[in-house]
Formats: C-alpha cells, structure tokens, sequence
C-alpha cells in the first residue's frame, strides 16, 4: 500500500551518494563546528549573521557578528580571499545563515552554512557567550 513515503521512489544508490557527499560541501552542523573551535585552529570564520542586538544576548564564542544586509566586499577586505566563513543565524526556523551564505558566495568567497544555528548549538549543549 502506498502512503506519502512510499508513493515517490527512493533514489538510487548512486543518486543518494551524489546528492549526500554534495551537502557536505555546502553545510556543517554543530558538532563539527564545536570540535574545530575547540581545536584552536578552526580553518574557518564563524559568523553570526544575526542582529547585534541578538548577538549580545547570546552567541557562539569567537564568532564574529555580520548581520547577512550587511555583507558587503569592504566589510570582507582584511580576510584573504581564499577564506572560508561558516553561516549561521537562529536556528532551523530563520533562513539568515542561507541570505549570508547567498551574499558571500555572490562576493565570490568560499562558504558553508552551520545547520541548526543557535538553537542547534544550544541542542548539543554547548554554551554561548553575551556581550559585543
């Protein structure tokens, strides 16, 4: 009997391994972020895209705030080009991290997006910092 899962096939095999491998360049998630940060060398800017007003009230320590209207190439100009800035923005339920992700890839920077956002980070029981 189909239903709403069934009625659509699954994808091959090789389709599925396309399609997975792909996301990873595109997203991170929280844990993996976490674990780069923590080893002191991240090889990433993590920015919170969010308002300063949000940002102080809670954010992940050594991100740096660059609310997604405002990316622009001079905000980016002390980065060397070949950087690589991971988004991230309130959680599941805000497309901020992808309009940031959407401006740095315009900019031609590379980037990913952290999945989950602060509510992720929150999820895996990692802390966050107030403050500018």
């Amino acid at each position: 009997m189909s239903n709403a899962v069934t009625a659509t096939p699954a994808a091959t095999p090789a389709q599925a391994v396309e399609h997975f491998a792909t996301e990873f360049s595109f997203e991170t998630d929280c844990w993996d972020t976490h674990e780069a940060l923590a080893s002191g060398n991240p090889g990433f800017v993590l920015l919170d895209v969010r308002s300063p007003a949000l940002f102080e009230r809670g954010h992940i320590p050594g991100a740096i705030n660059l609310p997604h209207g405002k990316i622009v190439a001079s905000k980016l100009s002390t980065f060397p080009a070949e950087t690589l800035f991971v988004t991230y923005c309130a959680g599941p339920h805000c497309n901020g991290a992808a309009r940031g992700a959407l401006r740095l890839a315009q900019l031609g920077r590379p980037v990913k997006l952290m999945a989950g956002g602060v509510t992720g980070w929150v999820d895996e029981g990692f802390g966050l910092v107030t403050g500018p």
